[in-house]
């Protein structure tokens, strides 16, 4: 069953299919798949050699510099949100994008809702798997909700403070 998911700030057909601890099932030999990272850990050669890809799902409560190079090589890092209001994920997307340079892709999953769409691409998030229960639109709407920023975060958005300085000293 394939799911609708942001990426790249376009609603778009999953590729990629979570395998549930415990499920010895994974007969999508070919396909992409995200295992946790204690599954990555014990079973992580025979997955790569019998699958296309494989993400790793990261929990938020992972030292992601610890956790780093064991995962470094994976197409696709996956980062829980086990309540929305935990944001512990959100401080290691930042981490990995800025100062580990994850060039891959990385990925929301858990307890999102709309209201966090707009900080998870500003942190580098570029996949988003909404809760079931959000609107995809206005999720995707949610990306762009704001125009200006103050802080300077994984994004290539210039905080505005920035270019205020910059427009000062040309005048």
């Amino acid at each position: 069953m394939t799911m609708t998911i942001l990426r790249d700030g376009a609603l778009v057909q999953d590729d990629w299919t979570l395998v549930e601890d415990g499920r010895t099932d994974i007969e999508l030999a070919g396909g992409k798949v995200i295992v946790t990272l204690a599954r990555w850990r014990t079973e992580g050669k025979a997955l790569a050699a019998s699958h296309e890809a494989v993400g790793v799902l990261v929990p938020n409560t992972a030292d992601i510099e610890a956790v780093y190079p064991e995962i470094s090589d994976r197409k696709l890092i996956a980062l829980q949100f086990p309540v929305f209001t935990d944001g512990r994920a959100l401080s290691q997307a930042v981490v990995l994008r800025k100062r580990l340079g994850f060039k891959g892709e990385l990925r929301a999953i858990g307890d999102v809702i709309q209201d966090l769409v707009f900080w998870l691409g500003r942190c580098g998030f570029d996949s988003i798997v909404p809760r079931q229960d959000q609107n995809l639109e206005a999720c995707r709407a949610a990306l762009d909700e704001l125009t200006v920023a103050y802080q300077a975060t994984a994004d290539e958005h210039t905080p505005v403070w920035v270019r205020r300085r910059a427009r000062a000293a040309v005048h």
